[in-house]
């Protein structure tokens, strides 16, 4: 059978079955109750407050625990296991974390000085990220706005969060990345010698003023470029795999719509898993590697 047969028959399959679903189930009309913000709002488990500092643990805070468990627990297995003459696995892990971390984000982007003191930082900064945005994924008992009953006990229903979906985690970590270049920066060349780079070498004169001004709002759009290009595709896939997978069904209250979403939820979400959270990590270390670079280089 061609493949173009298969295909057309694949679509006529799924409209014959959307006409089942419609003719079985029909239209519950617009559902105004279900809100799908609601999904990202972080109620508080258990409400903590330090005077005017809000630390009640919610779904973000677990989400942060795992993805720091799981980083350290990763990191210093390998660590501890490491042998002078190193077997399958332990090949395997060093030439992907060399091939991704030593040679592609941190050697082509800083010096041997200073690869060997911020090695570590990038290192875990990008496992950090990436098991961050993979656990997102994965569906957990969140949810405890729609409980369900499970031998008369109320547990939450299954949902996806991702902690990075979250500006304010992205944007601490651009912070600390921001502040981390400045301070090598000055470190390297001394606070005068470090706003000079700011300016291209061999201009000088009027040209420089707006040059200079140029340079600094760019220095200081780094800090929003950083966070939310993390933020935005994170979030985006969610709310996507959301409306996809059942969401826009129920809003809509129309189960033969769900046919052709699911049947896009379930390429599109093995998109994410497989793609955009590793590259979001990397794009993230590369990133910081190469701000770290620049700031401490002579020609910068």
């Amino acid at each position: 059978m061609k493949t173009r047969t298969k295909v057309f028959g694949g679509i006529a399959g799924m409209f014959a079955l959307a006409l089942i679903f419609f003719a079985v189930f029909g239209s519950s009309g617009k559902n105004d109750a279900f809100q799908p913000q609601e999904e990202f709002k972080l109620e508080p488990w258990l409400s903590l407050k330090l005077g005017p500092i809000d630390m009640s643990l919610n779904k973000a805070v677990l989400y942060l625990f795992m993805a720091a468990a799981l980083t350290t627990v990763t990191l210093t297995y390998i660590a501890k296991r490491m042998q002078n003459k190193p077997g399958r696995v332990q090949a395997a892990v060093e030439l992907a974390y060399d091939t991704m971390i030593g040679k592609t984000i941190i050697g082509q982007n800083m010096d041997e000085r200073m690869a060997k003191k911020w090695f570590s930082f990038v290192a875990t900064l990008f496992f950090f990220i990436w098991f961050s945005n993979m656990i997102g994924y994965l569906p957990l008992p969140i949810n405890t706005g729609h409980k369900v009953d499970i031998f008369g006990l109320a547990v939450p229903s299954l949902a996806i969060y991702a902690a990075t979906a979250n500006l304010s985690v992205p944007l601490v970590l651009t912070l600390v990345v921001w502040i981390a270049y400045h301070v090598e920066g000055v470190r390297a060349k001394g606070f005068v010698g470090f706003t000079k780079s700011y300016v291209p070498g061999g201009m000088s004169g009027v040209g420089a003023a707006p040059l200079f001004v140029i340079e600094v709002i760019s220095d200081f759009v780094r800090i929003i470029s950083l966070s939310v290009r993390l933020f935005a595709n994170i979030l985006a896939g969610h709310l996507l795999i959301l409306f996809m997978a059942g969401g826009l069904v129920v809003l809509l209250g129309l189960p033969a719509l769900g046919v052709f979403t699911l049947a896009i939820a379930i390429p599109f979400f093995l998109f994410e898993v497989a793609l955009v959270a590793t590259l979001q990590a990397f794009i993230f270390a590369i990133l910081t590697s190469i701000y770290l670079g620049g700031a401490t280089a002579a020609e910068h």
